[in-house]
């Protein structure tokens, strides 16, 4: 079931947007300033619902504070307040939030901006998954866990093979310098030479047998991953 945190100093807000949610099969935590706000994270919500004008500290402050967190730079913040002036719904999205709602609340409304917010973060979330999982003819790169298989073997690579490796089949077609490769993978506070590209290439193509075609040399400039259909 998906937790959301609601936040509003008006316990009749609160309650009135709690019942409607958990008709929708959501889980609410609730809180009625912004310490609160803070205090329930630890109840790990995967959407937040947070008042603007909040004594102690207020919406705008608590946003801030969430986002430093780093279990919670994703998560969507619909920001709720009884002002119909622009400046603030203009400050709210400037600062990133997810959206943006004005009081008096429709309970349809608010479902439906909920409902949208927690796709898109799935959405996201699945995106950035796939950027971690690069799955590129017969290979299978996972960077989270620095794992190769190919062919559905693993093969053991060091981690700069490894970088080096996920870094070409990232950018398939692309050609790259051995300079460039230095200051992409080794970066510019290490002193290596360009020779030390063309031992790390050497070394993954031996891994990759008989797919050792699949980084190519271009000669008098680089390298580059062969586009794979």
């Amino acid at each position: 079931m998906t937790k959301i945190l609601l936040v509003d100093d008006e316990p009749d807000i609160v309650e009135f947007l709690k019942y409607n949610l958990e008709l929708n099969n959501y889980e609410v935590v609730v809180g009625y300033n912004g310490f609160e706000a803070l205090e329930k994270l630890s109840e790990n919500p995967q959407l937040i619902i947070l008042d603007i004008m909040m004594p102690h500290l207020d919406g705008f402050e608590v946003y801030e504070k969430i986002r430093q967190k780093d279990d919670f730079k994703e998560v969507p913040i619909i920001f709720l307040t009884a002002k119909s002036g622009e400046t603030d719904e203009i400050k709210g999205l400037e600062l990133g939030a997810s959206d943006y709602i004005q009081k008096p609340i429709s309970p349809k409304k608010l479902l439906a901006r909920v409902k949208s917010n927690l796709r898109k973060a799935a959405a996201d979330t699945k995106s950035t998954k796939e950027k971690m999982q690069l799955s590129i003819g017969p290979l299978l790169i996972d960077k989270e866990k620095f794992t190769v298989h190919i062919e559905n073997s693993e093969t053991i690579f060091p981690r700069k093979e490894f970088v080096l490796l996920f870094f070409l089949a990232n950018n398939p077609g692309r050609v790259y310098s051995r300079g460039e490769l230095l200051k992409e993978i080794w970066g510019d506070e290490v002193f290596v030479v360009d020779r030390t590209v063309d031992v790390h290439i050497r070394k993954i193509r031996e891994k990759l047998g008989e797919h050792f075609n699949l980084i190519e040399t271009i000669k008098g400039v680089g390298y580059k991953f062969k586009s794979v259909e």
